[in-house]
């Protein structure tokens, strides 16, 4: 026997100390990965072994118990093992588990050391754009008002009515018309409001005219829209696809001309009372956004103070084919290596190799604090054994010198 092998023995069961009380550190860190070492012996030309070395750190990278949370900005990746994929502003890329983020000053979406959360953005169209990820960004600036062009709006119209007998029509006059709705607001390109209306005069047994009003103003000076015509059923007949197009609107606010259409298939004439059933229009004021969420997809949608709802981005998620050579960097972030491979990103879906995202949840430590402690224990009790093989050398050597 010599001091190499307890000594060596000391020296591994000192890491093992170091793995083991680094595990039970982070315990409670979001998203970390607890760590195991492995070990060799030591041969050179001889039965006798010299030793032991530590042959490497092993992670365990199965998921943590998912914990929920009340930030939207907390994320965690379910059912899957994929990393969200950072950025510095110098662009080096990382990698983490650790999905708690926060919005900096500038709308970028950080983690706690200002590494910013990549993915794609949208395009001019209003979908994602794909291509290279990017740092996503959370728009600060008001969404622009868009003119209303367009209203949807079904009816049904009393077939009980009769036909007025006091003409012509006159918007301030019920005894001119059977029936009226406002089916605004409508938008112009300013964002400004203004209230549009349409009356209904019966004009036969299965036919009526329309009229509309912008404002308290009559439209088509007076004159009627359109007529609609219903068959036997009370089904609308004509216009052809139900839809009439309004005179152009010049509101006289130094917005744009509008032209509107409005929609009206799906109108009927039966003997139930006049109502409407159904409007919705496209235009809509400006608006600043007030909050947004982060969906299983990774799609990011934001809420805006005109009752608007808008994409704003997607998160995307990275794998390698060999996690356990990812270089640890600190801060939570692991470093792409030629061990691990190259990073294979996409974007995350249930059932997808990646996984799906939760927002309002947070992946904890998978860090077994019980098995950490019993493991403690053992590597204490290897640390004192390997001592003792030291100090029965140290006395064969002291028996030897005292032979003299």
């Amino acid at each position: 026997m010599s001091f190499s092998q307890g000594i060596s023995g000391l020296g591994a069961a000192a890491a093992n100390l170091d793995v083991i009380g680094n595990n039970i550190a982070n315990s409670a860190t979001v998203g970390f990965k607890s760590s195991t070492a492995t070990f060799q012996d030591i041969y050179a030309g001889s039965r006798v072994g010299l030793g032991v070395s530590m042959s490497g750190v092993v992670q365990n990278f199965t998921q943590g118990v998912t914990q929920t949370s009340s930030r939207p900005l907390d994320v965690a990746i379910l059912n899957g093992d994929g990393f969200f994929r950072l950025a510095s502003t110098s662009g080096e890329v990382v990698y983490s588990r650790n999905g708690q983020f926060t919005k900096d000053k500038d709308g970028y979406i950080v983690n706690a050391s200002g590494l910013r959360l990549t993915g794609y953005g949208v395009n001019a169209s209003g979908g994602i754009s794909g291509g290279t990820p990017t740092a996503i960004q959370i728009p600060t600036a008001p969404m622009a008002p868009n003119a209303t062009t367009s209203v949807q709006a079904e009816f049904n119209v009393d077939s009980r009515s009769t036909v007025p007998t006091k003409t012509p029509f006159d918007p301030t006059d019920s005894a001119t018309y059977n029936y009226s709705n406002a089916i605004g607001p409508v938008y112009d390109s300013l964002g400004n409001p203004h209230d549009l209306s349409v009356y209904f005069v019966k004009t036969g047994a299965n036919s009526w005219d329309t009229y509309g009003t912008i404002d308290g103003t009559t439209l088509n000076g007076g004159a009627a829209l359109g007529s609609l015509s219903f068959d036997t059923n009370g089904n609308l007949t004509a216009p052809a696809g139900g839809t009439i197009t309004l005179p152009t609107i010049n509101y006289g606010n130094g917005s744009a001309a509008s032209n509107i259409t409005v929609d009206l298939s799906g109108t009927t004439q039966v003997g139930a009372a006049n109502g409407m059933s159904k409007l919705a229009q496209d235009g809509y004021t400006s608006g600043q956004l007030t909050s947004f969420a982060i969906n299983s997809d990774g799609t990011i949608t934001g809420k805006f103070s005109n009752e608007q709802t808008k994409l704003l981005g997607q998160v995307v998620l990275s794998s390698f084919a060999n996690p356990n050579g990812l270089e640890p960097k600190g801060d939570n972030v692991y470093a792409e290596t030629a061990a691990s491979g190259a990073a294979l990103t996409g974007t995350p879906a249930e059932g997808s190799k990646l996984g799906s995202l939760q927002s309002g949840a947070l992946e904890s430590s998978n860090v077994d604090l019980t098995s950490e402690l019993v493991n403690l224990i053992v590597a204490q009790r290897n640390y004192q054994a390997n001592a003792q093989t030291v100090k029965t050398q140290d006395q064969v050597t002291q028996t030897l010198m005292n032979m003299r």
